[in-house]
């Protein structure tokens, strides 16, 4: 019967342009010239015609308008031609930049002809249609619209039934109007005719003339800086954020030793601390407490290769014996002001007599296994007082001495004298001299409670009262051990 009208394919395969122009919420008129090619069915010559739009966009993308044509076909073997008047309602898919706004739409038309010369052409068609186009723009309000647009009307009213499809080629004219059109190609809110720097990163804050903010002066820009409040001077990666290549928590660019090793203790400038100047930082030195010059290991130990306690570097002796007993030097020791065999360094009772057994520290050993009493030979007092001569604190220093030196040891302090006077005169007396010397004693460091003081008075006689000589010897102070 016919040949059928092939359909113009609606679609693109393309990735919408980076930009879109921006005209949200203008108004778009125009007028146009078309060129119809009608279906073969309806036997009418190809025609020029023309017609209006008015269109909206409801942002950068949509659109939505409507348009009306007009023309007067000629039928083929006619006379007279009909008259054609269409209307449209389309929504629209914009896409370009502000040169090109491509275009893709679709919608509804009703199509009616009209014609007093047969019924052949008296009559309303229902359609739907698809068009590709472009708006070739000489500014910003004003542009060239060129389209191909389908038409296809499923059941046409015609006198041969059936669908029809008709194509349309058109251009004119479109006014823009409403609130200025608005290019923002980097898309920072400026526009572009503002815009002192017009390749901003998108996502970066900008200032009124479109530069990018750096509150901390990092080269990232605010809104891409994911750390914002890096210090001043210090290098970052490309998120904003401050870089530490030897992780000693001082930033790279202000890190002027950048190679510390891990661990190591630093400064504000990054460089390690070395609190006892060895050569080793703090916080990788095992001894952080090594004295000045002595010479360490890689852990900040010193080194004390003759093992006698004195790091070299600071030993004199570098070659002492095994177990040789070295002065502060490292040098042997071997100093005994008082010849008791102990080095002065260690002897606790320095002054000790000639021949005198002494102990480990130098002190006077006071007691044997047999725990016999020691009697103090040379400490005297004032005739019939209890007070200690002067010549008598020698004695009982170096007695102080030893009982310090031997804290385990207890005493009784006992007191006697000879049978001249009243027996209970003597014994009063002998037991204030034992407490005078147990006083003494405690001065010198003595815990008082390790020490007894007794009076005996004349009951434990050491010789006989008959002679000056035996008195006095009975005239006496005794230390026992009670333990």
């Amino acid at each position: 019967m016919r040949t059928r009208t092939t359909l113009l394919v609606l679609g693109l395969n393309a990735v919408p342009a980076l930009c879109v122009a921006q005209h949200a919420h203008q108004f778009e008129i125009g007028a146009f010239g078309s060129f119809t090619r009608y279906d073969r069915a309806f036997g009418l010559d190809n025609k020029i015609g023309g017609g209006g739009r008015l269109g909206y966009f409801f942002s950068r993308s949509i659109g939505f308008e409507l348009e009306l044509g007009y023309q007067q076909p000629h039928p083929l073997g006619g006379v007279s031609n009909p008259a054609l008047s269409l209307g449209s309602g389309s929504l629209a898919l914009n896409l370009g930049n502000e040169h090109n706004l491509f275009y893709i739409l679709g919608g509804y038309t009703r199509l009616q002809f009209s014609w007093d010369g047969g019924t052949n052409f008296n009559f309303k068609d229902n359609a739907v249609h698809g068009a590709l186009g472009d708006r070739i723009f000489f500014g910003e309000r004003v542009a060239l619209r060129v389209e191909g647009r389908a038409i296809y009307s499923p059941n046409t009213h015609h006198i041969n039934g059936g669908w029809a499809g008709h194509v349309v080629a058109s251009a004119g004219l479109s006014i823009f109007t409403g609130p200025s059109a608005f290019r923002d190609t980097d898309r920072d809110g400026v526009p572009d005719n503002k815009d002192n720097c017009p390749n901003t990163p998108v996502g970066a804050v900008v200032d009124a003339k479109g530069c990018p903010l750096d509150s901390d002066r990092d080269g990232v820009p605010d809104g891409l800086d994911a750390c914002p409040n890096t210090v001043e001077h210090a290098e970052v990666d490309a998120r904003g954020c401050p870089k530490d290549s030897d992780g000693d928590g001082v930033y790279d660019g202000i890190d002027k030793c950048p190679g510390t090793p891990v661990g190591a203790r630093v400064d504000a400038q990054g460089c390690p601390t070395d609190a006892d100047s060895d050569g080793v930082p703090d916080g990788l030195d095992q001894c952080p407490n090594t004295p000045k010059g002595a010479t360490v290991d890689a852990t900040g130990c010193p080194v004390d290769s003759d093992h006698d306690g004195v790091p070299d570097g600071l030993d004199k002796c570098p070659n002492t014996p095994p177990a040789t007993e070295v002065d502060s030097v490292g040098c042997q020791r071997v100093t005994d002001s008082d010849g008791d065999g102990v080095d002065d360094a260690k002897d606790k009772c320095p002054g000790t007599a000639a021949g005198t057994r002494v102990d480990s520290v130098g002190c006077p050993i006071l007691f044997t296994e047999a725990r016999t009493p020691v009697v103090l030979r040379g400490v005297t007092f004032e005739i019939g007082r209890s007070a200690l001569k002067p010549d008598s604190y020698t004695i009982l220093d170096i007695v102080a001495a030893s009982l310090v030196a031997n804290p385990d040891i207890k005493i009784e302090i006992a007191g006697h004298t000879d049978n001249t006077g009243s027996a209970a005169t003597n014994t009063r007396l002998s037991q204030a001299r034992a407490e005078a010397v147990r006083a003494y004693l405690a001065s010198k460091g003595v815990a008082p409670d390790r020490m007894i003081a007794k009076g005996y008075g004349p009951t434990q006689p050491v010789a006989p009262n008959t002679t000056p000589a035996g008195r006095a010897q009975n005239r006496r102070v005794e230390l026992r051990q009670t333990n």
